[in-house]
């Protein structure tokens, strides 16, 4: 399981141009669910995401998580975190959970978020980022249960 999560200032889904989710400011999380993965992973996802300290304090430290700032989720299913890149020219999804048992742990994982329908038509998903000061850049994560820490991401605009 992989989570991409990322700051933002608001986000809306959209999806055969009607609005399916909105959220203010909070966390913009992109989950992948691969072969094998299992509610002890989603668990481990969901937690670490509501706990992580990656908003700032009154002194600038990133001291205080999603919870302290009562921020908003939206998670978003995307089973391309998944995609094997290595070989030829074509993304391999091999590893990804087949649809119908990756829903079912991406309903289990999303209880305290907003969601979009995973199987949603043709998705539009727009957020306004928040960036980090040092360097201005978008503050983006990504969590494994498998990794010993999160590693910071940084992003071309």
């Amino acid at each position: 399981m992989r989570a991409v999560i990322q700051r933002c200032a608001c986000c809306e889904v959209l999806s055969e141009g009607q609005l399916v989710g909105s959220v203010g400011q909070g966390l913009v999380i992109f989950l992948g669910i691969k072969k094998g993965d299992t509610i002890k992973d989603g668990i481990y996802i969901a937690d670490k995401i509501m706990n992580l300290r990656i908003f700032e304090d009154e002194e600038g430290k990133l001291n205080k998580s999603i919870l302290d700032v009562d921020g908003e989720l939206m998670i978003v299913s995307q089973f391309t975190l998944y995609g094997d890149c290595r070989h030829g020219r074509r993304p391999s999804f091999f590893d990804a959970e087949e649809p119908l048992k990756a829903n079912k742990l991406y309903e289990f994982i999303s209880f305290p978020f907003i969601k979009i329908p995973s199987f949603s038509l043709n998705p539009i998903i727009d957020f306004k980022n928040v960036l980090f000061p040092l360097p201005e850049s978008p503050f983006i994560l990504m969590i494994s249960p498998f990794e010993n820490s999160p590693t910071i991401l940084t992003s071309i605009l």
